[in-house]
């Protein structure tokens, strides 16, 4: 009965993520401006992960996705959002390191953290895998080395669905 229980809980948990939306909430781009990140996603699959300058493993796995981009989008024209959740009074200090850092995504700065709480994210690194349509299809938490791939290997069975479709 335990086991029943136990996978009809990871069930539910994995209905409840893949029928989420990725929500309307403004944040700010690496430019100042203010911005959607419904209109960050452009009808592409997306990698969002969130990060702050006190977690040394989101920096790592966002170094991590940064040395695998360039091979990622040419195989799958993905594209990755890097959401910090740093306040306002630490805000300059994660944009000094994304911009040290040299990433090739999208950062943005969700200072107030609604776009946090929108997601329900308590924790970071959390990383999420949207598909073209805006669902949420795949959330992980936590970082080791390697992990970065699931949420590749996520996009590559978005982009195998899509070609069954057509």
């Amino acid at each position: 009965m335990k086991k029943i229980l136990s996978f009809l809980c990871i069930l539910l948990a994995v209905a409840t993520v893949s029928a989420q939306q990725l929500p309307d909430v403004k944040v700010e781009n690496a430019q100042g401006k203010i911005v959607s990140v419904r209109d960050l996603s452009q009808g592409k699959p997306l990698i969002i992960a969130y990060w702050s300058i006190a977690c040394k493993s989101c920096i790592q796995e966002l170094n991590a996705i940064n040395d695998a981009l360039a091979d990622w989008r040419a195989e799958a024209d993905v594209d990755v959002i890097a959401v910090s959740v740093d306040d306002a009074r630490l805000k300059a200090s994660a944009k000094a390191i994304a911009s040290s850092r040299g990433w090739e995504f999208i950062c943005v700065y969700d200072e107030n953290q609604e776009l946090k709480r929108a997601m329900n994210v308590s924790l970071t690194p959390q990383s999420f895998v949207v598909d073209a349509e805006g669902n949420i299809i795949y959330s992980h938490s936590g970082y080791t080395p390697g992990s970065e791939q699931e949420l590749f290997d996520k996009v590559l069975e978005l982009k195998k669905g899509s070609k069954k479709k057509k």
